[in-house]
């Protein structure tokens, strides 16, 4: 089973460079305004403006929902990323949010 999730984002380019470059995202389909990447199991739905994904409710980029990602080593992971909130440590290991270019949060989780 693949886990499926979807962000809303301002500019397409901008995302699809930041999830490939920066957290290790690979590009496996574009239809029009949407861009599906996948890591480890993951998709993430890219839907930049003119998708119909963004008309169903009037939702926009950023909010509280997030993924996670796991990472290896948190602070090597998050560096130069723009971080919402210091490092939080607790009993399961040390996260952080950071967010893409439209604002959307993504847990880096590094476990204990």
């Amino acid at each position: 089973m693949t886990a499926i999730a979807r962000y809303l984002v301002d500019d397409l380019d901008a995302a699809v460079s930041f999830y490939a470059g920066e957290l290790g995202f690979r590009e496996a389909r574009t239809f029009g305004p949407v861009t599906i990447l996948e890591r480890e199991g993951l998709q993430l739905w890219l839907s930049g403006p003119g998708s119909s994904g963004r008309s169903q409710d009037g939702a926009t980029p950023g909010g509280w929902n997030r993924i996670v990602l796991e990472v290896p080593e948190l602070e090597a992971a998050a560096a130069g990323l723009p971080r919402d909130g210091e490092r939080v440590d607790g009993p399961a290991g040390s996260w952080c949010v950071v967010r893409d270019p439209s604002g959307n949060p993504i847990e880096l989780f590094e476990p204990r």
